[in-house]
């Protein structure tokens, strides 16, 4: 399959995801890439982040205004400002119907960005179901974003990004170059998501240098993987689609 390559630096993106610290995972370095560049971010995070601690006993309220401290510092870890929209929809519960791909859509013509990313919907055997709902409202959220006859309640003018980029996808066909320094802020963004440590990220304790190294490690073997598919040394892969 022949696979693509750096698209030109957008000058405004989108990155649509179920949860915070999705989008870091997914495409955190190529996001810090086009940043350093000149492009503005803003991430969509569709849910309230409100199930992911495993201590039944957490303050689930205080856990939502965390996650979005955590999100917001994210954001400027890859050379954002902080601008992340929150949908609010409760973790674990998100659908993707007609309300929530209104405010998708909202959001693509309000920003007007020039790239939309999230989730790949059709990744196989995917077990969490809001990353296959946030894919999908990432998906026709575009859709109805370009076309001006859905959702005209909204009274926005309709927007076509030139490239759809879906993270997680099992058959990849572009990959993002990335560089040491987009990957120092990918890094830096994924831990800034502390909540996230032990349960996401294998760091039982924050200050045990060794767990942070062996992620940081896993992560980098990652981006390698993705780099080879593009014949790079290290990239993001994702499955572009530029027909919009």
């Amino acid at each position: 399959m022949p696979v693509s390559g750096d698209l030109p630096v957008p000058a405004r993106a989108l990155a649509v995801a179920a949860h915070p610290d999705d989008v870091e995972f997914g495409a955190g370095a190529t996001l810090a890439k086009w940043s350093a560049g000149g492009c503005r971010l803003l991430h969509v995070i569709c849910t309230d982040g409100s199930k992911g601690s495993w201590d039944p006993a957490e303050d689930l309220a205080r856990l939502v205004v965390t996650r979005q401290e955590e999100q917001r510092a994210a954001s400027l870890a890859l050379g954002g400002a902080g601008d992340v929209l929150f949908l609010g929809w409760p973790d674990g519960e998100l659908e993707s119907g007609l309300q929530q791909r209104a405010q998708v859509a909202a959001a693509v013509r309000r920003f007007r960005p020039d790239v939309v990313l999230g989730h790949d919907p059709w990744k196989r055997y995917r077990l969490h179901p809001d990353h296959r709902h946030a894919g999908f409202l990432a998906v026709e959220g575009v859709v109805a974003a370009r076309d001006p006859h859905f959702f005209p309640e909204l009274n926005l003018a309709p927007h076509r990004p030139a490239a759809l980029l879906l993270f997680e996808a099992d058959e990849p066909d572009h990959v993002e170059a990335v560089a040491a320094a987009h990957i120092r802020a990918k890094l830096d963004a994924l831990l800034a998501h502390r909540s996230q440590l032990r349960s996401t990220m294998g760091i039982d304790d924050a200050g045990e240098r060794g767990q942070q190294t062996a992620f940081e490690e896993r992560v980098v073997s990652t981006l390698v993987e993705h780099g080879a598919l593009g014949g790079v040394p290290r990239g993001e892969a994702f499955k572009r689609i530029a027909d919009l």
